[in-house]
């Protein structure tokens, strides 16, 4: 069940219910079949409540794509953002999947705005760029049409998201300049660079698209892509590409989710950086795109993932705790998670 049919089936509960307990019931006989009727009345009420409240978070995509600035840029840029569009499509049935080819300014301010408006605290924000950026040592700016639009301004933009779980792909050239800006505790970031300074073309984007289709992307074989298993598929492909053209590589990505890093290239429990990544499922493929479209299995998939998540964070807390108590909350969590397995299996 999606937000919108909860939100409706709570306003068809309401309106039951107050025409069943009128004031006019209690003050007139209180029949015992008029408190039958409030009784049914309010059970209803609260089933439909609890439906609501268990209605799984939606996921808003947006990718934008910048000024090629030549047609063969103008094409890559397009191909890679349809190329991620029809992914995101076919992972589940509520993904809400938003493309803007080289839009204004205001175009992209009005259009995140408007996802404001629809999202809920629970939702999910993935906010993609393909195209040229630069970078002069102060500020950041993603090259559109017109004025273009800068690493603070888009930071700003997502911070008045009531999502709280976001994903920045910023795939541009001289990304990793809009580390400083777009970095949040709540948030991941990758960049394909690792400082404004490498200005040249990047081609991540087309592996990250290629990520997000691709089963070898998904490392545990959980028929889930994460944030952080995209980023090592894509980045790996990145430094292959060059190394297969004997280039030297002017490309080097980065991730950030601690909300006070510059972005690693290799993110570890060592350096404290890609746990909220391993968490931030961007994809779902074969059985899990099939269950996430499924209302009966849907919230097993979320409990399932929600286990997942679990273990990845305990692993990154290994450090820190006694061996038996590691031992202990892993076995727990993965009895639990074997559970709901075999149920989602059924």
């Amino acid at each position: 069940m999606n937000q919108t049919v909860a939100h409706a089936l709570l306003r068809a509960a309401s309106s039951l219910y107050s025409t069943r307990v009128h004031p006019r019931a209690r003050s007139v006989g209180k029949s015992a079949d008029a408190a039958r009727k409030s009784a049914c009345a309010a059970k209803a009420l609260g089933l439909l409540l609890l439906l609501a409240l268990s209605a799984p978070a939606a996921t808003f995509y947006v990718t934008i794509t910048g000024l090629g600035g030549e047609p063969d840029y103008d094409q890559r840029f397009k191909m890679w953002a349809d190329d991620i569009g029809s992914s995101l499509k076919k992972s589940a049935s509520d993904a809400n999947v938003i493309t803007l080819l080289a839009p204004t300014r205001e175009q992209i301010r009005a259009r995140l705005a408007e996802v404001a408006r629809q999202a809920k605290t629970a939702d999910s924000l993935v906010l993609m760029l393909i195209g040229h950026g630069t970078f002069d040592g102060t500020e950041y700016k993603f090259n559109i049409p017109g004025p273009d639009i800068t690493g603070a301004e888009l930071a700003s933009l997502l911070d008045a998201m009531p999502c709280a779980r976001q994903l920045v792909v910023n795939m541009t050239s001289s990304s990793g300049g809009s580390i400083a800006f777009l970095r949040k505790p709540t948030r991941v970031v990758i960049s394909a660079t690792k400082s404004g300074t490498e200005k040249n073309a990047t081609v991540f984007a087309r592996y990250w698209a290629e990520a997000l289709r691709d089963p070898a992307a998904d490392t545990d074989k959980n028929e889930s892509i994460s944030a952080l298993e995209a980023f090592h598929f894509a980045q790996r492909k990145t430094a292959d590409a060059y190394e297969s053209q004997k280039r030297l590589a002017t490309e080097h990505a980065v991730l950030e989710d601690t909300g006070k890093g510059d972005g690693e290239r290799t993110p570890s429990p060592e350096n404290g950086e890609g746990k909220l990544a391993a968490s931030f499922t961007v994809v779902r493929l074969g059985a899990n795109a099939a269950a996430a479209r499924d209302p009966a299995k849907r919230a097993l998939l979320d409990k399932r993932e929600e286990l997942e998540q679990a273990i990845d964070k305990l692993k990154y807390e290994k450090a820190a705790l006694a061996a038996d108590d590691y031992k202990k909350q892993l076995g727990q969590l993965l009895l639990e998670l074997a559970k709901t397995q075999e149920a989602l299996d059924k």
